[in-house]
């Protein structure tokens, strides 16, 4: 009901967002003379304002053309490479005359980057792609909303989920670097552990886990406290809602994404306040770079997809209530998950000083599961003066993280100079 609701809303208020766009276009008219007077402005504001709070955002483009390496521009192409109903793996062709030109002679590592599947698209980690691709082969995990996709399709949950990460891997061929963000690191350490287990040539040849909830019984942050507060039986009850047509995925039961946002900006709402009036008054004062910046952020930060039921109530369950990867009982199929088989993919698990969503200490349990790994093959690093997001995006990220994550890859990777493995 709560679904058929929101959607009712969002159509009855399209009216006065027309009245809005009409309002918008005539004080913004260079044929208006009051157009550029300050009144004429505050009313170009609100009008502006009111349009973008109730429009719908659908689904942002990656918007990366180009990249700079060695002080070339190289074109980037994103092209699908393999897809399921319920996701696309992404590459990042660069130009290869363009590469050649940079100097890069010599193949770089392949890396996937499992983006998380908690809320938001694929495209909010756009500056995490952006910052390995001058040395890396760039693949990520496109996840489909689940509002799109039909019930004849089936059921998508958190053990699919680990099939797809396998499956991804083994597509993109020999042994692939892969990269957690978020919310997959759990999934993703099941699956290495399982091909590790197998002797899989497709295993990764490393893995990095940013601000992951390996063990999320550790410094517990207020999200890990509500999924600990609430019964399983209250999420059944509060977070599941049915998509109503005229959605391909009609009458699926899923987690919105609008309730997710809802959540996100609660934890901030001053904050989300305070910038929306701040783009107001920039907009009254012609300060159009600042209106950009903050149209920029919130055009990604507003775009959500709602999840598969089974795949939200499993990962409450498995990671946040009853912690089944750290304390050794997650079965995949059957079969137990054991991170100790894990005995040469190199481990790097990067965490923020500051992260109110994945405490210290959540990410890095994945040192003490991974027994069987040399201590050759770990690393671990705090990036000092970050949050959540500042782990896989933002200045520091690129100037901080990068260059370790860049050479810990390498040296673990014996098709490379200064390997710490032999070919």
């Amino acid at each position: 009901m709560l679904y058929a609701l929101h959607e009712a809303a969002y159509y009855a208020s399209q009216p006065m967002r027309m009245a809005a766009l009409a309002a918008r276009d005539f004080w913004s008219s260079p044929l208006n003379p009051s157009a550029n007077s300050r009144w004429g402005r505050s009313l170009f504001a609100g009008a502006d304002l009111f349009a973008n709070v109730t429009r719908r955002y659908g689904k942002p483009a990656w918007n990366i053309d180009s990249v700079r390496v060695n002080e070339v521009d190289v074109r980037v192409r994103p092209t699908t490479v393999w897809q399921s109903p319920w996701c696309k793996l992404v590459q990042f062709d660069r130009d290869m005359a363009d590469m050649r030109k940079a100097g890069k002679m010599q193949l770089d590592p392949a890396v996937l980057i499992v983006a998380p599947l908690s809320g938001h698209y694929a495209t909010l980690l756009r500056g995490t792609v952006e910052a390995l691709l001058p040395d890396h082969a760039v693949f990520i995990t496109d996840w489909a909303n689940a509002r799109d996709v039909p019930m004849l399709e089936g059921r998508f949950d958190f053990h699919d989920y680990i099939d797809h990460v396998r499956q991804m891997l083994t597509v993109m061929g020999g042994r692939p670097h892969v990269v957690a963000v978020c919310q997959p690191g759990p999934p993703v350490l099941a699956a290495a552990a399982l091909m590790a287990e197998d002797k899989d040539p497709s295993r990764p040849r490393t893995m990095t886990f940013m601000g992951s909830p390996i063990d999320a019984r550790l410094s517990p942050t207020v999200t890990n406290q509500l999924a600990e507060q609430k019964p399983f039986t209250w999420f059944q009850s509060n977070m599941i809602h049915t998509v109503p047509a005229p959605y391909p995925g009609a009458m699926r039961r899923v987690y919105p994404g609008f309730v997710q946002l809802a959540s996100f900006m609660s934890m901030n709402l001053e904050r989300h306040q305070d910038a929306h009036r701040q783009y107001f008054d920039d907009l009254v004062k012609g300060d159009g770079d600042h209106a950009d910046k903050h149209l920029a952020f919130y055009d990604e930060y507003l775009s959500v997809l709602d999840l598969t039921e089974e795949f939200y109530l499993q990962t409450i369950d498995i990671v946040f209530q009853n912690y089944l990867l750290p304390k050794g009982e997650l079965r995949h199929h059957g079969r137990l998950v054991n991170p100790a088989a894990i005995a040469d993919i190199g481990l790097m698990t990067v965490e923020g000083e500051l992260d109110d969503i994945s405490g210290i200490g959540q990410t890095q349990a994945a040192h003490d599961l991974c027994s069987g790994l040399p201590e050759a093959l770990k690393l671990d690093y705090i990036q000092p003066g970050v949050g959540h997001y500042g782990v896989f995006n933002g200045r520091r990220f690129r100037e901080e993280i990068v260059p370790r994550m860049r050479d810990f890859i390498r040296e673990c990777d014996p098709d490379f100079e200064g390997s710490r493995l032999k070919a």
